[in-house]
């Protein structure tokens, strides 16, 4: 695996790869590297013969430097972790890499989808993402992209912005593909915030798979989006521990709520605070 710091030098491996006539797919990652990100790279892998994954923890999706300042970084073990999965370009650019002069600007809006849920508790954070995003997607110029489906709204946004970029003009086609969420054994999704959780606090973040699980066993087909947010709502009030941000049932290809006359599938959001660590996780239901 080459690892590579900066963008001149980027720039130069994935200009060897394409004139060696390789596909290109691109991983990018926050760090704290764990099974989900090597299940991306795998996927990388298989539809590629190029694989460039990025670190970056990007200060523009922050609304709070205490949460930035604690975000897990643990580069030696990432690197072994990406080389080991098969990993070709390591990117680890500094801040000033991706937005040099000092302009670290967010240049992307999410819209109104980027101000719900995510984005009403954390403020700007899509623009932010979306933002460096963008900004890494210049960089690679992959044919592939791949973003888990555990950050549904992320995933979504992305999505909707490749598209528009494509359809002005602005960009050459990349196929984003989805990974399917990896979870622990008991059914946490694997996440890096996971880390900062005592085991106790892990138990207790159980409540967020399990109200998704409760909802897809239990609720059949007409039975309403009511039913099914009592249901899943019953599991957090039985774990007070798991406060709950917000419960949602949304339609998985505008992400707009679903309302209670709605029937088929849906795709079922929840994010909770646990120990004082922000999680979310999501599954499809019938409703």
């Amino acid at each position: 695996m080459k690892i590579v710091r900066t963008v001149a030098d980027l720039e130069h491996e994935i200009s060897k790869a394409r004139s060696s006539g390789k596909k290109i797919s691109f991983v990018p990652t926050m760090g704290a590297i764990h099974l989900g990100h090597v299940s991306l790279i795998e996927l990388a892998k298989s539809n590629s013969e190029f694989v460039v994954a990025s670190i970056f923890v990007n200060p523009l999706q922050f609304d709070s430097v205490t949460d930035l300042e604690q975000y897990p970084k643990h580069e030696a073990a990432d690197i072994k972790a990406l080389e080991s999965s098969g990993t070709d370009v390591l990117f680890l650019p500094t801040v000033e890499q991706i937005y040099p002069n000092g302009n670290a600007v967010v240049t992307q809006s999410a819209g109104l989808v980027g101000s719900l849920f995510e984005g009403k508790s954390r403020k700007g954070h899509f623009d932010g993402m979306l933002t460096v995003v963008s900004r890494l997607f210049d960089l690679v110029q992959p044919n592939v992209a791949i973003f888990g489906a555990k950050d549904a709204q992320q995933l979504f946004l992305v999505k909707q912005m490749v598209r528009e970029q494509i359809g002005s003009g602005l960009r050459e086609p990349i196929e984003i593909i989805e990974a399917p969420t990896v979870r622990e054994p008991g059914g946490l999704a694997l996440s890096s915030r996971n880390e900062r959780l005592s085991a106790p606090e892990q138990t207790k973040a159980l409540a967020l798979s399990k109200a998704i699980e409760l909802v897809s066993s239990n609720v059949e087909l007409g039975a309403g989006v009511a039913l099914a947010h009592r249901l899943a709502s019953s599991v957090f009030s039985a774990t007070p521990e798991a406060k709950l941000d917000y419960l949602a049932f949304v339609n998985p290809e505008t992400f707009e709520p679903v309302s209670d006359g709605f029937t088929g599938r849906a795709l079922m959001i929840v994010a909770a605070e646990v120990g004082g660590v922000r999680l979310i996780d999501n599954g499809l239901v019938t409703l």
